[in-house]
């Protein structure tokens, strides 16, 4: 029995991801589903990525921690995972000890190997996507992958030697022709990049804090590519410190990954980037990197600003989770974008599943209840029409099978379909409510329903990666057990005498006008819920003052360096604080609501020039803002502005 490694890129953990996003999940376990069907060990590695500038900016915004913030929205992804009846064997957060431990440990293997070397960046940055652009590459003063405005940064950083694998990756391209699907992708990586030369790639930042250390130099976190990359071999237990052989044996046993299941969008990443870290490393390729294509909203790419998105789960609470996962592996073509619309997603589930699928098992089910107690007949010889029919199902498995090989899911699941329209048309030729009133042409009757129960038996086994629950369903109506991927080579499996399930409805048609109707309604019910403004009562206010009164107040960027808890004072907490130009020691009222640690790194607004007090024998030497009373939260600033940076 062989082994098969499959992966989706990692969800970035900002947002709650939208049906574009879920797509690569539903389709990678569509995938892993097939291969376990042929009887291979299958292993299913997905998961969060958590760290970056994007994620701590989020987190400043919501006034909680980044690890705070990834918590939440990465039990959010894994829910929506979950709810997609994704079976994956392992679900990674970059943000696990153990990860953390190995991506420090890879950075300082780099180091010592000479692959690594400190510098200077200076260009352009995409903070979205955590990507350093060269002058030529930006488009307009905008990100050449999302499209949003870039920003001129320079710092300090690491630097990984791209040019010294280059050759042999380009080598490695050639050598595999599969390595890289689409062949349009692996077109375009060769030739935007490979043959236009690598450029270093900047590996660590210094002007952020969430992330990674560098361990061999602690001011710089990993740069968020080379710590995310990297959880397709710390998943499986890779320790850098070992050789292969002393390696973890589910590492051993799994890798180098049989497929990377990503969007196109992280390509360069995943076919430069990640196979040079692994050259660096001494390990294995992984066999393949499919990039496929993006889900757009009718022609449009989803996003917030265009209130566009659509997300999964709340699909699934009209269409089904299956109704889901059949659109979106029905609707994605092998490489060019798909497009997901409310009416489309209506039009295939009516035509599809409700009708070609739910109608065929319904109208077979009923007749065979009615022409013989709802127990299997027993076949008879075959005719013309008999032939083409089992011929249309060994076809459906066969081209099916082929296409699933080659990772043309949509293609798939129309061969699958084309088997169950063929099945409806028998219905159709061989009329069995008229051979049903000649009792002479009960045998006849009896190969018919029995070619039709086969044929949707051998359809449900087909359809089992793609919507699984429907699969089980069917198999439950039909009352049989052979559902095993080999029962389809051979039609005829079908017990006859058995008797069958309960019959109950698959999938009930959706009224378009009142699903429209329902979804206004709720658009509606959550704008109100939006703008609808709280009754507060009116504070009392304070004297008004002029400018010059408020002038007198520097208030100036500071960041906390150090912090700990006064002694014998359980309201506050000593804090070490760096003004660009100083530091300075601010005693602060604010030990009941957060724990020194969750201070260290973050900057905050002090004011600077107030007059140095006491307080319980400590000397405090400014005044750092917070708001509430009887919850007393800080005002965090964006990480990007320079300590002693006067606020205005």
């Amino acid at each position: 029995m062989g082994k098969f490694y499959i992966t989706t890129a990692i969800a970035y953990a900002s947002r709650k991801p939208h049906f574009g996003n879920t797509y690569e999940i539903i389709m990678a376990d569509a995938i892993a589903r097939f291969h376990k069907q042929l009887g291979e060990d299958v292993y299913l590695c997905t998961g969060t990525d958590e760290h970056g500038q994007k994620i701590e900016n989020l987190a400043v915004e919501a006034g909680v921690t980044p690890k705070e913030y990834v918590d939440k929205v990465s039990a959010e992804i894994k829910g929506i995972w979950d709810l997609m009846n994704a079976d994956y064997d392992y679900f990674i957060r970059t943000t696990d000890d153990y990860h953390e431990r190995a991506v420090t440990k890879i950075f300082k293997k780099f180091v010592e190997q000479g692959d690594i070397y400190k510098g200077y960046y200076e260009g352009w940055y995409c903070t979205p996507c955590e990507s350093f652009f060269t002058e030529t590459q930006v488009v307009d003063g905008k990100c050449p992958d999302c499209g949003r405005p870039v920003t001129q940064a320079r710092e300090e950083a690491y630097f990984f030697n791209m040019s010294k694998y280059a050759d042999r990756l380009m080598k490695h391209i050639e050598e595999n022709p599969d390595f890289i699907e689409p062949v349009s992708r692996k077109k375009e990586m060769v030739n935007n990049f490979l043959n236009a030369g690598l450029q270093d790639l900047c590996v660590s930042r210094t002007s952020f804090n969430w992330g990674i250390s560098a361990g061999v130099d602690p001011k710089h976190v990993v740069y968020v590519w080379l710590d995310a990359l990297t959880n397709y071999i710390t998943a499986l237990g890779y320790d850098p410190d070992k050789t292969f052989e002393e390696q973890s044996e589910r590492f051993k046993k799994y890798w180098p990954a049989d497929v990377h299941i990503i969007g196109k969008d992280i390509l360069r990443f995943h076919t430069i980037y990640w196979p040079i870290f692994l050259m660096a490393l001494g390990l294995p390729l992984p066999k393949k990197v499919f990039g496929h294509p993006w889900f757009n909203f009718g022609n449009d790419k989803m996003s917030k600003s265009k209130g566009n998105v659509v997300y999964a789960d709340e699909l699934a609470e009209v269409f089904g989770v299956d109704g889901v996962r059949y659109y979106a592996l029905s609707e994605m073509p092998y490489n060019s974008d798909g497009s997901i619309t409310y009416e489309g997603v209506i039009s295939r589930y009516n035509n599809d599943l409700a009708n070609n699928l739910g109608n065929l098992l319904s109208r077979t089910h009923a007749m065979t209840k009615k022409y013989f107690g709802g127990v299997v007949p027993t076949p008879s010889c075959d005719t013309e029409i008999d032939k083409e029919l089992k011929e249309a199902v060994r076809l459906a498995a066969e081209k099916s099978r082929a296409l699933m090989e080659n990772y043309h899911v949509a293609d798939a699941l129309e061969e699958i379909f084309s088997a169950f329209k063929r099945a409806n048309k028998y219905i159709d030729e061989t009329m069995p409510w008229v051979l049903a009133k000649n009792e002479a042409d009960r045998d006849r009757l009896a190969t018919v329903i029995y070619n039709l129960l086969e044929s949707i038996r051998a359809g449900a086994v087909l359809l089992t990666p793609f919507v699984p629950d429907t699969a089980k369903k069917i198999f439950e109506q039909l009352n049989t057990d052979k559902c095993a991927y080999d029962t389809v080579s051979t039609f005829g499996v079908l017990e006859p005498g058995r008797p069958l399930g309960e019959a109950y409805t698959l999938f009930a048609r959706i009224d378009e006008n009142e699903f429209f109707k329902n979804l206004e309604e709720k658009r509606a019910a959550e704008k109100a819920s939006s703008t609808q403004e709280e009754s507060v009562e009116k504070p009392e206010l304070m004297p008004e003052i002029d400018i010059s009164a408020f002038s007198a107040v520097e208030l100036r960027v500071a960041q906390i360096l150090e912090c700990e808890s006064v002694p014998k004072a359980k309201k506050l907490l000593k804090l070490q604080v760096d003004l660009g130009f100083e530091k300075r020691q601010v005693v602060s009222g604010i030990a009941k609501f957060y724990k020194p640690e969750d201070l260290i790194g973050k900057k905050v607004i002090l004011v600077s020039n107030l007059k140095p007090c006491t307080l319980c024998g400590v000397e405090s030497n400014g005044m750092i803002l917070a708001s509430g009373e009887e919850e007393i939260k800080v005002i965090f600033l964006d990480p990007s502005l320079k300590n002693g940076e006067k606020l205005r």
